[in-house]
């Protein structure tokens, strides 16, 4: 049995003419001989709205109440698409998440799935029928509904995939594909046909939206191929795959930036032992996430500066919690915000030389100086002027030949 899942994320099915359009792209597949397993997000919009609502209710909105209620827009939106293949002379019923089952932990608001139950599916699939699924959602051991949180609904599906021994997994939404930078940043971005788990991952844990980064993670652990594309064209999208798949000669597949981060340093901070963990250990029981980190050597073996980059978001709390932290001692404490991550991520770096050279001299070339540095086998990142940001992309993608299509 060649069973495909395809998700339609919430601008695909933004609106009834949407939801027609995403039911003939289900028939399209079904044409072609294919078992389908269908999942959809909430209509565009619809999850936002319940989360304000809960807001207004209280401010400690229970959290097993929460998931009911957020997972309702999952349920609607299934239905109708559900309801429009009926329509079109197609067998399909939607499936909520206790009636396959989907099973998870009991993680309120940010659920893992643990085991899906294939029976009652299969025994759908096998009579041609084309079952419609919520995304984002799940039920714990004592039958309580749970949501994935952010990007669960592309979980969903890549879980899905992987019990069901799934051939494809096309992730649809409002987008044609993976880019080579943001194209609302930057014209030239190109769309890249294949792009292995690793570069992906990166990308979206550097602020590529089109997919969370644990949606990415759980399709590398589980080698799930997941295509992306837009449901409002017939062009291809983009592969995401292992790196023994991707034959090419690019050396960096994209390059992305961030909008909303700031610079802390701590001046003359003394340098002994378990210093930076002092610092960062209230930040991290606060929920503030650290990201670049970079600590100056002592020259005289007494003090230190350490600078490290957050979200903008965050500035005034974390400047509170710095202050108010007995167990550390520092000489001058300087904030800077609109500031911006430039990263370059390619696996083809890994077996080239000369690559942090050619990205430091093209950002030199432009008068872009570099205020922080980091690296990883995959990813080399900076933090620059948030003002030069465009330019810098203008730059590294010329640089890299990331103009043309992969």
């Amino acid at each position: 049995m060649k069973i495909v899942v395809l998700k339609f994320g919430g601008t695909s099915v933004g609106s009834i003419k949407r939801i027609k359009n995403v039911a003939n792209i289900i028939h399209s597949y079904h044409k072609k001989g294919y078992r389908l397993i269908v999942v959809s997000s909430a209509m565009s919009g619809v999850t936002n709205d319940l989360i304000r609502k809960s807001k207004e209710i209280s401010e400690n909105f229970i959290s097993t109440e929460y998931d009911v209620l957020v997972s309702s827009g999952e349920q609607a939106a299934c239905s109708l698409i559900a309801a429009r293949l009926s329509h079109i002379g197609l067998k399909s019923r939607s499936w909520l998440s206790w009636q396959v089952p989907i099973i998870t932990n009991d993680n309120y608001k940010n659920a893992k799935i643990l085991f899906i139950s294939k029976k009652k599916i299969l025994d759908y699939l096998k009579k041609g029928g084309i079952p419609i699924v919520t995304g984002f959602q799940g039920i714990d051991i004592n039958n309580r509904i749970t949501t994935i949180g952010r990007g669960g609904s592309d979980a969903s599906a890549i879980m899905l995939a992987k019990f069901f021994d799934a051939e494809r997994c096309i992730i649809y939404t409002d987008v044609e594909g993976i880019y080579t930078t943001d194209p609302n940043k930057l014209k030239k971005a190109r769309k890249i046909k294949v792009i292995s788990y690793e570069e992906m991952l990166e990308m979206s844990s550097l602020g590529a939206k089109v997919m969370q980064p644990v949606s990415i993670q759980d399709a590398r652990l589980n080698r799930i191929n997941i295509e992306v594309k837009s449901s409002f064209t017939k062009k291809t999208g983009t592969l995401i795959t292992k790196r023994k798949n991707i034959i090419n000669n690019k050396i960096i597949a994209g390059i992305s930036s961030t909008q909303n981060d700031a610079k802390i340093t701590l001046v003359g901070v003394k340098d002994k032992p378990g210093v930076a963990a002092m610092i960062f250990k209230p930040l991290s029981k606060n929920l503030i996430n650290v990201d670049m980190v970079v600590q100056n050597i002592s020259a005289n073996g007494k003090e230190t500066d350490l600078t490290f980059t957050i979200k903008t978001d965050d500035l005034k709390k974390t400047k509170k919690i710095i202050e108010a932290n007995k167990n550390i001692k520092f000489r001058k404490l300087l904030l800077k915000k609109d500031v911006s991550k430039v990263s370059i991520i390619g696996v083809g770096m890994v077996t080239t030389p000369g690559v942090t050279f050619r990205m430091f001299q093209s950002l030199a070339k432009k008068n872009i100086n570099i205020q922080v540095i980091s690296t990883s086998e995959i990813k080399i990142s900076v933090l620059i002027d948030k003002k030069n940001t465009k330019k810098a992309l203008i730059a590294l993608h010329k640089e890299f030949k990331l103009d043309y299509y992969r």
